[in-house]
């Protein structure tokens, strides 16, 4: 049973060959990793580089032709991969320069080494130089024994004997492909690196122009050159009459904002219209104030400026916003001057409060006026049926017809008992055997006088009940004037009543604007905010130039595809 010698240590790093050979060295390591790719039961055969075409009038020396036909009976021996491993390595071992792992074999023989033997195995773990020691510190006992007896420390003779004869060797002027392989790799790192820093520096350019260059002028202008401005803050709120009685059943469930939301609005509009602006212009000066040539440029407005220019700044300088949830109307007006500034917000405040108090005016005024001409029309009505009662009444001769007739009336009913009493009495007298005759004649005569008189007083009812001009027919006027002066009293208090709810319904839609923060002359300029308006210009340019930039990145992206 055999041992197989186990080696100290491998070799991890190839020796670096001698600057002659270089380029032969880089191909034979080209070929080993080709030959360590093939199996093992195979023998691997790698491709030997293409020699350069043959040049016209050029012919290939003895030596190669020979090298070739050495390298051809090698190749038909039928060697493994492994051994063909083996005889590369211990070429490379004896600083020789194959280029294949047959050439290796063949320039092995040539020096009488033996490629296959095992011992060549162990040579290739020992030092490189002479002088290393093992790991008991001893020196090797080989290592001065001469490379051509079979190897550096071998210390074992291998036959043909020769002695090598030294070379000069001068450094060559090819690169191995390693090398230019990682020179390629480094001239593209380098060209890379180029191409990012001309990209950056374009980068930084563009940044420079579209985006830090805009935003130094926006903020030296708002430093250096932008006139101060001094703004007065107000708020006022719009609130309505809240009279009780005239609001309804629901009248109370609505809160005051709510109740004048659309009146705020409508007067938020006209704050920001150009109506307030003319007026502003016409009452204190509005154009005059903006054309003074102490304003910068940008805020300033030209000589004899247009009402949309005029307007423009009227909307730059003077913003209002209503809150619904508070009903709360805040206004800031900007301008150059302070003491100018409150008296621009006190007017518009004024012109607010008219223009609330002109809101439901019309209305008010439709709602009295229909009102009033229907109450003034009833009493006149009413006037009228008691005029006709009084002329009835007068054409009569009498004030109460109906009290006459009902006079008559029980008149003859008066005369009528007294007649049926005087026939009871007469007729029992005259039941008497001898009755007394001046009492019997007595109660005759009543009896005549009493007949007589209801006859009378019957031809008076009569008169007074027949004929147009009866009493009858005057009383029955008279009673139709009463029904009609009755109903005109009705439509009278009626249009009273209609009046009064007119009345507190107009008072209920009544507006009061209150001013809940009075308009003060600032001390210190409100405008412009230097810092946050230069860090918003920033912002603005960076994003338009990001949003151009991607969009041209997309559409660059989009033409290529």
């Amino acid at each position: 049973m055999t041992t197989k010698p186990k080696a100290r240590k491998f070799r991890i790093k190839r020796t670096a060959p001698a600057l002659g050979s270089q380029a032969a060295a880089a191909a034979a390591r080209a070929e080993s990793t080709e030959a360590e790719e093939q199996t093992v039961e195979k023998p691997q055969v790698t491709e030997q580089p293409q020699p350069p075409a043959a040049k016209s009038g050029e012919v290939a020396s003895n030596r190669q032709v020979q090298s070739e036909n050495t390298i051809d009976t090698i190749r038909q021996e039928g060697l493994t991969g492994r051994q063909l491993r083996m005889a590369r390595r211990v070429a490379q071992k004896h600083g020789l320069a194959p280029t294949s792992d047959f050439d290796a074999v063949r320039l092995l023989r040539a020096k009488g080494i033996d490629p296959f033997q095992r011992s060549n195995m162990l040579e290739l773990v020992v030092p490189q130089a002479g002088a290393e020691q093992h790991e008991g510190g001893a020196p090797d006992a080989f290592a001065n024994l001469p490379a051509t007896t079979g190897g550096a420390g071998s210390g074992r003779a291998q036959l043909p004997q020769t002695v090598q004869v030294a070379k000069q060797q001068l450094p060559s002027t090819e690169l191995s492909p390693a090398e230019r392989r990682t020179q390629e790799i480094q001239n593209i790192q380098r060209d890379i690196t180029r191409r990012r820093r001309k990209k950056m520096g374009l980068l930084l350019v563009r940044l420079a122009f579209f985006v830090i260059l805009p935003t130094f002028l926006a903020g030296y202008y708002f430093y250096s050159i932008a006139t101060p401005m001094y703004a007065t803050k107000s708020e006022f709120l719009i609130i309505q009459n809240e009279g009780s009685g005239g609001a309804g059943p629901l009248g109370g469930l609505l809160p005051t904002q709510f109740a004048t939301n659309a009146d705020s609005i409508a007067v938020q509009g006209f704050l920001q219209s150009k109506d307030a602006m003319l007026r502003l212009d016409r009452d204190v000066g509005f154009k005059t104030h903006f054309t003074q040539d102490w304003i910068d440029p940008i805020q300033r407005l030209s000589d004899n400026p247009t009402n949309e220019e005029a307007y423009k700044t009227y909307k730059k300088n003077v913003k209002i916003g209503y809150d619904p949830t508070e009903g709360m109307i805040r206004m800031e007006v900007a301008a150059a001057n302070p003491q100018v500034s409150a008296e621009f917000s006190s007017q518009l405040i004024d012109y607010a409060e008219q223009r609330v108090n002109n809101l439901s005016a019309q209305k008010r005024d439709d709602q009295m006026r229909d009102a009033r001409e229907g109450f003034e029309r009833a009493e006149a009505e009413r006037r009228a049926a008691q005029e006709n009662l009084v002329r009835l009444q007068i054409e009569g001769s009498t004030l109460d017809p109906e009290g006459v007739i009902a006079s008559l009336r029980t008149q003859i009913s008066t005369v009528e008992t007294q007649i049926i009493e005087k026939e009871i009495e007469l007729a029992s007298l005259l039941n008497n055997a001898r009755p007394n005759q001046s009492r019997v004649d007595g109660a005759r005569g009543t009896l005549d006088i009493l007949k007589d008189q209801l006859a009378a007083l019957n031809n008076k009812m009569t008169d007074v009940s027949q004929g147009e001009n009866s009493l009858a027919e005057l009383a029955a006027r008279i009673q139709i004037a009463q029904a009609d002066l009755a109903s005109r009293d009705m439509m009278l208090q009626s249009a009273l009543q209609q009046m009064e709810q007119s009345r507190v319904e107009a008072t209920r839609q009544v507006r009061y604007l209150t001013v809940a923060v009075e308009p003060i002359a600032p001390e210190e300029p409100t405008y412009p905010r230097a810092f946050e308006n230069t860090i918003l210009a920033f912002l603005v340019f960076a994003g338009i130039y990001l949003m151009i930039s991607l969009t041209a990145s997309i559409l660059r992206e989009q033409v290529t595809s």
